[in-house]
């Protein structure tokens, strides 16, 4: 059983939670909400007018009026109608009334909380009933946005209606002011994604594969800046060493734009947060093998249950290996995850989860790039056999505590501990367009890292109503401390004759170019509002102070560094009907800044408008955006191979997202996206002075689109998808010195249901082995080519 879709219709974006204004209109009803709340609201009369129509949005402003907590099966409710409700008459019988020839029945679970059920057949009239049913139960999604999204709802649906970033926010996407995608399992297993760039690549707004094969990071921009990445709303920071798997997680979510507030220090472009698979109250399971081109081996499985008859403790347990090659020579790609969680819910009001997980990558950073002079087989290996490699090892240990008051009180509280080892070498080639003969020079570059996290969040929300006001407000205080040791080595090696390649080794002995110690902490406090007026306007506003003290200690001198930045958020929702709604917004962002580089910020004003149709599972959504960030830093490499990090002035960027998510019948989905951008360096030079005033930004390219479709044969076991990703052209570099071309590529699936719970997927990226240069400097790198990979799994 899943939760209720509906609840995006919601016109209080619940859990985009609060600030001061808030905390203020509420104090004064307090006391007497606090003394009224926890009673049976069954019994209170008051007059209902909800017209007829279809089920769901009237069971969403029920909910909403009778301020109950209602929850059921979203497939027991599709295609439902009402004959609604209308005079004088208690809660309960409302509630009977709005049910009236649907089919099903209530299960009272609480003092204000109901489950909807199928009817039995011989059931006499509607009945409150308080006979247990947590046997039915999944973890439902409670319309007032007091518990996370249930991933029921993930798994059945490319469409998400919720948005849920750590407790920050767990509220209809509808009515949230900002540019927000959401990839959920159903469209990860679609595609079959097994990296995050995968999985982002049907992402308005957001360019992939710039690096080509490159293995060392997750390679992503939002709206042309560099992604910060969370995890259940915590950051990453320094753990984002290891690409992260997406068999770990439930669902990826996609905040487009600047918003510290939310998040803390993070680039302006956008945020990518990632959902852990959570233990449920129920027993379900998922096991996999796969084999692929390069030798790719891979297996994984996914169980949980409820491990007592009470159903108060429910453990998970999700863990997957693969074993492969890479499409050039001399290559690894195979990586370890192990994952176990345990939740404790003693009550329907109070829960706690803890989950340790292992994540391991023994691989090879890349082929070493390819000659400038021409086309090169994407198997040729340049680099040096010994000397390529990228082995990571992460543990994290994380916790969630949540506590309901049942007065309109929530308490959050989110906690991580990671550790994390990072060690990698490679050669490279240096080659020039002015070369002359197939002897090309070459650089071996390594790094070995060792980093230690903690980071957590305490958040207290209340939520309350006052006749034609909807008031939800959160005050929160976050923490975060973390140390990184890296020894980094750079050097000139041996060159090599492209025509005829003699792989010779590479020196270990040199003594490293630099050896750092960073130390960083913060502190930081948030409040955030949200206001909603006669279920017709929301006003948004946020504030949050981030204070950051950085330690860098080299070889030779120890820097230190104090900052201290506040950024706000502001955001006017206008809900035209049940399905439709405008927003205009105000963000700022602070970038993560490093010890002698003053920290980048932005502001971004936007303007949106979301339609989700009654009468189809889709959700359309468009943005306009103007986004400016001011002391802008990028990574240069100097002539000595050194890469330093320069401020390089102001930027701009400015452009358009549309997004297109639906299952258009019951056989088939869509999901499309177009994005134009207009990037823009306004002030600004490169080391040796040359002026970037008027460049554009690199990997920006002004027009990128996808459409991705998945069609399930009627009468059949068959389902097949297809999909297309368009990007245009963009500079390699700051110095706009080198352009791509721009590249549409291929994908395809196929799916045969052999049994019951047992399926066949064949997919394929890049189906027609397309091959163009995605990055250019010392040498040229390939966008990945074809990958067929064919998987049997069977779920229970």
């Amino acid at each position: 059983m899943s939760s209720s879709p509906v609840s995006q219709r919601h016109p209080l974006n619940r859990a985009l939670q609060g600030a001061m204004l808030g905390l203020i209109v509420s104090s004064y009803a307090l006391p007497s909400l606090a003394q009224t709340s926890g009673a049976d609201h069954s019994n209170q009369v008051k007059q209902w007018n909800i017209a007829a129509g279809p089920l769901a949005p009237a069971l969403d402003r029920f909910a909403r009026e009778a301020g109950v907590s209602l929850s059921f099966d979203a497939s027991t409710v599709a295609n439902r109608t009402t004959a609604g409700v209308n005079g004088s008459l208690d809660t309960s019988a409302a509630l009977s009334s709005l049910l009236q020839g649907s089919e099903l029945q209530i299960e009272q679970q609480g003092p204000n909380a109901y489950l909807l059920v199928p009817q039995a057949k011989t059931a006499g009239p509607l009945e409150l009933d308080a006979t247990d049913v947590e046997d039915y139960r999944l973890a439902p999604l409670i319309i007032n946005a007091k518990v996370r999204v249930s991933a029921d709802d993930d798994a059945n649906s490319v469409v998400a209606k919720e948005l849920w970033v750590g407790g920050k926010v767990a509220t209809s996407i509808l009515n949230t002011p900002a540019s927000v995608s959401v990839v959920t399992n159903k469209e990860m297993e679609q595609r079959s994604v097994s990296t995050t760039e995968e999985a982002l690549q049907y992402t308005p707004g957001v360019i992939t594969d710039f690096y080509g094969t490159d293995d060392r990071n997750d390679y992503f921009q939002i709206r042309g800046f560099q992604a910060t990445t969370y995890r259940d709303g915590l950051t990453l920071s320094s753990m984002r060493g290891v690409r992260e798997d997406p068999f770990a997680y439930e669902r990826i979510e996609i905040l487009r734009g600047a918003n510290s507030t939310l998040f803390g220090p993070a680039d302006p472009g956008g945020s990518v947060n990632f959902v852990t698979k959570q233990p449920r109250f129920e027993q379900f399971g998922q096991g996999y093998v796969t084999y692929g081109s390069f030798d790719h081996v891979e297996t994984g499985i996914d169980v949980g249950d409820a491990l007592n008859d009470e159903k108060t403790l429910a453990g998970r347990f999700t863990a997957k290996g693969q074993n492969s090659d890479r499409e050039y020579d001399h290559s690894q790609d195979d990586n370890q995850l192990f994952m176990g969680g345990l939740t404790w819910a003693p009550t329907d009001y109070t829960s706690a989860t803890m989950i340790l997980d292992y994540l391991k990558t023994e691989s090879s950073p890349n082929s070493g790039g390819y000659p400038l002079d021409k086309e090169y087989d994407r198997s040729k290996f340049y680099g040096e056999p010994s000397y390529n490699f990228h082995d990571v090892e992460r543990t994290s240990l994380s916790g969630n505590v949540t506590h309901d008051f049942d007065n309109g009180f929530v308490l959050r509280s989110n906690l991580r501990y990671s550790k994390l080892t990072d060690d990698f070498g490679y050669v490279y080639l240096s080659d020039s367009a002015a070369r002359v003969g197939t002897t090309v020079d070459r650089y071996q570059f390594g790094t070995d890292t060792e980093a230690d996290q903690f980071n957590g969040n305490l958040m207290l929300q209340y939520d309350a109503r006052f006749e034609n006001i909807d008031s939800s407000s959160l005050v929160g205080v976050e923490y975060l401390d973390s140390t990184t040791k890296e020894s980094s080595v750079y050097a000139p090696t041996t060159s090599i004759d492209i025509a005829n390649p003699v792989f010779t080794g590479v020196s270990r002995s040199i003594a490293p170019y630099a050896v750092n110690k960073r130390d960083a902490t913060t502190k930081a406090v948030f409040l955030q509002q949200n206001l909603s007026f006669y279920e017709r306007f929301i006003v948004t506003g946020g504030v949050r102070n981030d204070s950051m003290d950085l330690t860098s200690k080299g070889l030779e001198s120890t820097e230190k560094d104090t900052f201290s930045e506040t950024s706000y958020r502001g955001a006017l929702t206008y809900i035209v009907n049940d399905e439709v709604s405008t927003y205009v917004s105000m963000v700022e962002s602070v970038s993560p800044p490093q010890v002698g580089v003053t920290p980048q910020t932005g502001r971004q004003y936007e303007i949106g408008v979301k339609y989700a149709p009654m009468g189809m599972d889709a959700l359309f959504s468009a943005a306009v955006y103007d986004l400016t960030q001011e002391n802008v830093t990028i990574a240069v490499v100097l002539p000595s191979g050194i890469i330093e990090q320069q401020t390089v002035g102001e930027s701009r960027a400015r452009g358009l997202d549309l997004e297109a998510k639906a299952q258009v019948t019951q056989n088939l989905s869509l999901i499309g996206g177009y994005s134009y951008m207009e990037s823009e360096v306004q002030r600004g030079s490169l080391y040796d002075g040359s002026s970037l005033k008027g460049n554009e930004f690199a990997t920006a390219p002004k027009h990128s689109a996808s459409l991705w479709s998945y069609y399930d044969v009627p009468a059949t076991d068959v389902s097949v998808g297809l999909g297309a990703r368009y990007v245009g052209s963009y500079y390699f570099d700051a110095a706009n010195s080198g352009k791509s071309d721009g590249t549409t590529l291929f994908d395809a699936a196929f799916n045969y249901k052999i049994a019951k719970g047992t399926d066949l997927a064949v997919n394929l990226s890049n189906l027609l082995d397309e091959q163009h240069v995605v990055g250019s400097g010392t040498a040229n790198f390939y966008n990945p080519g074809r990958e067929i990979t064919a998987k049997v799994s069977y779920k229970w």
